[in-house]
């Protein structure tokens, strides 16, 4: 069982932030590729923002991810093999909290 780090995490999690962009909703796949591994991302999620005010202007963050439905897959040179992901772990990187 491959163990997901806090670095693959957090690379996730930024491909996911720009795949999601400025949207309250996304339904597609991110990937991670070292030379150990190959892992992709399969999500459907709502989005949850909220409005910060700053001297510059308005911004819209991430105050919440909830995952509909998701699957991450990881493979190594010999193949698929089960991993321990948890979208909740994911989400703690997702999140604006600034």
């Amino acid at each position: 069982m491959i163990e997901i780090s806090e670095q693959i995490y957090r690379e996730i999690a930024a491909s996911l932030r720009e795949a999601i962009g400025a949207a309250d909703y996304f339904n597609g796949a991110v990937e991670y590729e070292s030379e150990e591994l190959y892992a992709r991302l399969v999500t459907t999620a709502i989005i949850y923002r909220r409005e910060e005010i700053l001297p510059e202007g308005k911004r819209r963050v991430i105050a919440d991810v909830v995952p509909v439905w998701w699957e991450l897959r990881t493979e190594q040179t010999f193949g698929e093999v089960m991993n321990d992901f948890s979208f909740a772990e994911l989400k703690q990187y997702l999140i604006d909290d600034e």
